[in-house]
């Protein structure tokens, strides 16, 4: 779809590469330009140092890529640059002011261009450095993720929620820059915000009238037993999210499970009990055979190999 645009990738770590992959994974050519001696963070220095999946999260974010590593502080290095430039649409920046200038990436160097600019920054309100976790916290909508908890130590979520809300946001935004510099022949830049996207793309899931209403619990966070994660006799899980009644209706006949259709979204403890004594008593063969060609809304948690 994107063939024929050409995008260079002057970002690092997970938000500007996914936005990216993203481009790239619609077409377009995205040529990914890294300092020679410290690369990107992802793939060497500290990141990589103390935890080798950053490795693996490097070449999955840039695999269809092209990775061009240039001296940055070689003054031919400018002039390299301005040749790429040539015939490039869109430019993803994440750098210091100084380096932008000495690079020829600088607002004033470019205006000239016919170009689409996106640049990534943590926020427009804080002045502070942050990462995914900072950003969900600050934006509020991390207390959900420890508003049932006591411990005096709880694990982030798994996935940086708010850094691929970021990449997705970062890409929307560069497609949107390159329709109106095609349309303007002209160069347009936007800044785009990691803190800002967080609490944007997550606002209408916990809006002010629920955080009003003190609701921390919904249905997609484990509020009613008919969505949740079972385990089962084997120590695998079962995902079920029979919601609408004729998926529990069926849940419930195929299984024996004695908590009628009306008690699906009852909170108490006891109701989830139920669910949970029965696929306890199963294996996920037993599971996967009782719901063979049936629709129940129930799947295995598989582990991907």
């Amino acid at each position: 779809m994107l063939k024929g645009i050409k995008i260079l990738d002057f970002t690092h770590r997970l938000p500007g590469p996914l936005a990216g992959k993203i481009l790239s994974d619609l077409g377009a050519e995205v040529i990914k330009v890294e300092d020679i001696k410290h690369k990107d963070p992802f793939l060497s220095g500290m990141f990589s140092e103390f935890d080798q999946s950053f490795e693996s999260w490097y070449e999955e974010l840039n695999r269809n890529k092209k990775v061009l590593r240039l001296d940055f502080k070689d003054p031919n290095t400018k002039t390299e640059i301005q040749k790429l430039l040539e015939g490039t649409q869109g430019l993803l920046l994440s750098l210091s002011p100084k380096l932008k200038a000495s690079l020829g990436l600088d607002d004033e160097s470019l205006k000239t261009r016919n170009v689409a600019v996106v640049e990534l920054e943590a926020s427009s309100t804080h002045n502070k450095a942050m990462h995914d976790l900072n950003a969900l916290a600050i934006s509020g909508y991390l207390s959900l993720h420890v508003a049932h908890e006591t411990d005096a130590i709880v694990a982030p979520p798994f996935l940086p929620v708010a850094g691929i809300a970021f990449g997705q946001q970062v890409a929307t935004q560069m497609l949107a820059n390159i329709i109106e510099a095609s349309r303007s022949k002209g160069f347009v830049k936007s800044v785009s915000y990691l803190h800002d996207t967080a609490d944007s793309i997550l606002h209408p899931f916990w809006s002010k009238t629920l955080r009003d209403q003190k609701k921390t619990k919904f249905l997609h966070n484990g509020a009613y037993p008919c969505y949740s994660l079972y385990r089962t006799q084997d120590g695998q899980y079962v995902a079920v999210a029979a919601v609408e009644e004729k998926f529990w209706t069926d849940l419930i006949a195929t299984f024996g499970i004695n908590l009628p259709l009306e008690r699906r979204f009852e909170t108490k403890e006891e109701a989830f009990n139920i669910v949970a004594s029965t696929f306890a008593k199963l294996t996920t063969d037993e599971i996967e055979r009782k719901s063979q060609n049936k629709e129940l809304c129930l799947s295995i948690v598989r582990k991907i190999s």
